[in-house]
């Protein structure tokens, strides 16, 4: 799998991750994608380094998707606890 298709699937998994877990995000859309794009990248390594199980076969492959939107999910909770307070209103 090239580049091009793990940000495309980073953008999709950002985007489902926003709809399991919505909410208002400092940092808006934009901010949420590139979640998903380093929540992509971080649950594909996250698949072959604790679980052995590479995800590079296929652009199809149900395990890439799910480690993606795991990781996807795990940054925007972070991401959250982190900045998730310093818009918040009075």
């Amino acid at each position: 799998m090239g580049i091009i298709s793990w940000i495309i699937l980073g953008l999709i998994a950002g985007v489902v991750a926003k709809v399991l877990l919505p909410g208002r995000d400092p940092g808006g859309l934009f901010g949420t994608t590139l979640i998903g794009v380093a929540g992509a990248f971080v649950g594909g390594w996250l698949s072959a380094t604790f679980l052995d199980r590479p995800v590079d076969r296929d652009f199809y492959d149900p395990a890439m998707w799910v480690s993606a939107i795991a990781g996807s999910l795990a940054l925007l909770i972070g991401y959250r606890i982190l900045f998730g307070h310093s818009r918040e209103r009075r």
